[in-house]
């Protein structure tokens, strides 16, 4: 029951502590009000609530202490280098207790990913939230309690000292995630690059070199010209003659880029978070859940609203569908809107234009969204939630972990198996999926996208080591393209 229960201690083995000297104790959070947060770092609705958490560490500095307690969910997040990267990577400042034996979430009866637990200044449970909270709501409601609190004298207020752990700088890139090919003038090859650790878009040539960037470099949400225009973590592209159209994820917005001018515009997405789309609704008054990758097939544009678990369309005439996916977290096929999709992170149009392929990143799948009049999903590789590793063989057979890019040619999908590190091919007429042999030179960590140049030529975004690698597969040689 809250508030008799006593809550239990973090001094268990197995831990490992992050952004902070020596490992916590209850006893040295006593006297503030301690919010839990039990996260895992694949999980987009994890990712949504840290905002709303640095909002309230920034608003009750000395009375409240946020813990964030890592608790994975796939093999390669129990890894303490590839959080420490995702800590990195979101800029999370307060300290981190990783439990990949899921200790602290068994001894907190945790059941889901997010669930925020609160402690009272006497070290007792007084509330259990899962899911993602109202972001205006939790900040009041922390407030009120902290008000409770002062007027019984229960609160020990004290100043913040915790050494934040360094963050992993980058040079011309910083996590990039998807890379896209970008028609040049008379031909010339370009690509397009989401520099989403700089907050930015790069546009370079086909040796690496760059061309243009897009955006201050400070995280934000404004338009205007290129070099002052601001994004917040962007992930995805897809590009065109006249424009770069950017999944400007963590201000859950589309933005577009015109090319002859340079400058941005937002053409989806109001800057806030918003719940699954039932209905088509003008863009620039719409909220959008993190998307995630976007595409161009049959005279759309199509993106991955991963927050809510659906694949959507932005028209010509600047309205945003609903495709695929109910806004339920599962995987289910058949008609485009009753079908179940899990954090859809990665497209890729078919040469035909009559299909998407997308990569459902929860349920480590790869998945086609047949497009028409009766869109349809049908699912290719990858069977659930909780269903994931490393096999080869046939679809029905393989396994993958968290892919979150794809590039579709000449009958085979190239994969970012972001979480086995590796990119895999499925051979689309044959039905199987193999590791792409590794090209001597370079291994990617957590690779977010891959782009094909023909079928002997992959470009695939490295984010954790900060670069993008050549692969030349007739050759058999990797080398750092760019970063």
């Amino acid at each position: 029951m809250y508030g008799i229960v006593r809550a239990p201690d973090f001094d268990r083995p197995g831990l490992t502590w992050f952004n902070v000297a020596t490992p916590l104790r209850l006893a040295d959070l006593a006297g503030r009000l301690v919010i839990l947060d039990f996260w895992t770092f694949c999980c987009v609705n994890c990712c949504h609530v840290q905002p709303i958490l640095r909002r309230i560490e920034e608003a009750f500095a000395t009375e409240v202490a946020v813990i964030g307690i890592h608790s994975p969910k796939f093999t390669h997040e129990r890894e303490p280098r590839a959080l420490e990267a995702a800590i990195a990577r979101y800029d999370i400042r307060h300290p981190v207790a990783h439990d990949p034996g899921l200790t602290l979430w068994r001894d907190y009866c945790v059941r889901a990913w997010p669930t925020l637990v609160l402690i009272s200044p006497d070290g007792h449970i007084i509330g259990q939230m899962p899911g993602e909270p109202h972001p205006d709501r939790l900040l009041q409601g922390i407030g009120d309690m902290v008000a409770q609190f002062w007027s019984r004298g229960e609160l020990t207020p004290v100043p913040p000292s915790l050494p934040r752990f360094p963050a992993s700088a980058g040079g011309a890139l910083r996590y990039p995630g998807k890379i896209k090919a970008c028609p040049g003038a008379n031909g010339a090859k370009l690509w397009a690059v989401a520099d989403s650790g700089h907050h930015q878009v790069v546009v370079v040539d086909d040796d690496g070199g760059e061309v243009a960037r897009y955006g201050d470099g400070a995280a934000g949400f404004e338009d205007g010209e290129g070099d002052q225009a601001r994004f917040n973590g962007p992930e995805g592209l897809a590009c065109a003659a006249a424009s770069i159209w950017v999944a400007d994820t963590r201000n859950h917005a589309i933005r577009r880029i015109d090319r002859a001018s340079g400058r941005v515009e937002t053409v989806a997405g109001i800057g806030c978070r918003g719940l699954a789309l039932r209905h088509r609704e003008p863009g620039r008054g719409v909220a959008l859940a993190s998307p995630w990758d976007l595409a161009v097939a049959g005279g759309a544009l199509y993106f991955a609203n991963a927050g809510s678990h659906q694949i959507c369309a932005l028209d010509a005439d600047g309205t945003v569908r609903p495709v695929a996916g109910s806004g339920a977290e599962s995987i289910s096929d058949g008609e485009g809107l009753t079908a179940e999709l899990a954090q859809p992170s990665g497209l890729a149009a078919c040469p035909s234009g009559k299909a998407l392929y997308f990569a459902d990143a929860e349920t480590s799948a790869v998945r086609r969204l047949l497009l028409g009049p009766k869109p349809r999903v049908e699912t290719l590789i990858g069977t659930g939630l909780f269903d994931f590793g490393h096999a080869n063989g046939t679809l029905a057979e393989g396994r993958l972990q968290h892919p979150q890019g794809l590039a579709a040619v000449d009958g085979r999908l190239f994969i970012a198996d972001s979480y086995i590190s590796t990119i895999r091919v499925i051979d689309l007429a044959a039905g199987s999926i193999a590791d792409l042999a590794p090209p001597v030179g370079l291994a990617p960590f957590e690779p977010a996208g891959v782009a094909a140049d023909g079928c002997d030529r992959l470009l695939v975004s490295d984010t954790n080591n900060h670069r993008i690698v050549e692969m030349r597969l007739a050759e058999g040689v990797s080398r750092t393209w760019m970063g």
